[in-house]
């Protein structure tokens, strides 16, 4: 029926909008085809401590999760704990290094690096990070570089992934938020300033080359990079996605999301983009071209997932959340608290293409 509407339609069409009509006719007909997202399981894994970034490792089937002083390693198929990376104070991100058989954690309450075993996640040494409340974290291959986005001191801390040494210590424009390589020796940061904005990094030269601003983005968090189509995706307040150029900045394009977003993802193969929000949806975007975009499907979650891993390889995505009691008390140093987490109600949510 739908290849027969669609002839039709091509058929009724006049020649001066004979192509345009078909291709969008054609558009349509693919994303109906397209599998809808689904939430498929729910992995309650309880215990003490909040969260933060989610980190897949699509190689070894393994979703790295940070939990406070910890981060648990996770089977992703059965969500069953393969191991503990301990003694990781206030942890925020995880990177890896597959080839150097190394990951890296960054701990904001230690202000340092944890290195572990990439195979045997045993902890192998930690050393210091000249910078405060290290956050997002970050591994080039090109460069062999790590490089850590410190949030209350607003700079990036750059490390020699072999040896851990400091390398160079770049200033960031305002707090820095999750980053991202394009596999040129190339790494870009989202600045969570009320003007979004977002540095480009040269690491074979240990300098900033970009500064460029984000119009309509406010506080920009999480960020997707799709390197072969040379775009730039960012989550911002004001349910907000921003499309950047990877070459010169320019905005290509906003899209509405859900609310509260913090992280992002990008299925480059199916021109899939995912935004997770903490209202409780996942925002399912299509990338129609490299400046048009349309919400191909708002998935409800839960309250509070809006961090979350996509993997490579099944396309599953996960997202962590928790239950919530009511927000503490204000005080002049938190006027709007954030609500108390309800003990033992950690949970990974599973979600893939039906």
């Amino acid at each position: 029926m739908l290849v027969s509407h669609h002839s039709q339609i091509c058929g009724r069409l006049g020649a001066g909008v004979l192509v345009g009509a078909c291709l969008m006719t054609a558009a349509v007909i693919a994303r109906a085809a397209e599998p809808a997202y689904a939430v498929v399981a729910h992995w309650k894994l309880g215990g003490v401590g909040g969260w933060d970034y989610l980190t897949m490792d699509g190689a070894r089937g393994r979703l790295f999760v940070t939990r406070g002083d910890r981060v648990e390693v996770l089977d992703a198929t059965s969500g069953k704990v393969l191991g503990v990376v301990p003694g990781t104070a206030g942890v925020h991100g995880v990177a890896l290094a597959p080839e150097l058989k190394r990951g890296y954690t960054s701990n904001g309450r230690s202000n340092s690096v944890t290195e572990f075993d990439y195979d045997t996640l045993a902890v192998v040494r930690e050393v210091a990070v000249p910078g405060t409340n290290p956050d997002a974290i970050a591994y080039d291959a090109v460069t062999k570089r790590v490089v850590t986005f410190n949030g209350r001191s607003k700079n990036a801390t750059v490390l020699d992934a072999g040896t851990l040494a400091v390398i160079a210590t770049l200033p960031m424009p305002d707090k820095p938020e999750f980053a991202a390589t394009d596999g040129t020796g190339r790494m870009y940061v989202n600045i969570e300033s009320e003007a979004g904005q977002i540095v480009a990094i040269d690491l074979k030269k240990t300098a900033i080359v970009a500064t460029w601003p984000m119009p309509g983005c406010a506080s920009p968090s999480g960020m997707a990079l799709d390197a072969a189509n040379h775009r730039i995706f960012s989550v911002c307040d004001g349910n907000v996605m921003a499309v950047t150029d990877l070459g010169d900045g320019h905005q290509l394009a906003k899209v509405t999301i859900g609310e509260g977003p913090d992280a992002a993802a990008v299925d480059v193969a199916r021109g899939l983009v995912f935004s997770s929000n903490g209202e409780g949806s996942l925002t399912v975007v299509h990338a129609d071209s490299r400046t048009h975009y349309t919400v191909a499907q708002t998935l409800a979650t839960q309250r509070g997932a809006r961090t979350m891993a996509l993997d490579p390889v099944t396309r599953r995505i996960y997202l962590a959340t928790a239950d919530f009691g009511p927000p503490p008390a204000a005080t002049p140093e938190q006027p709007h608290p954030r609500p108390s987490q309800v003990p033992d109600t950690f949970t990974i949510l599973v979600a893939e293409p039906r």
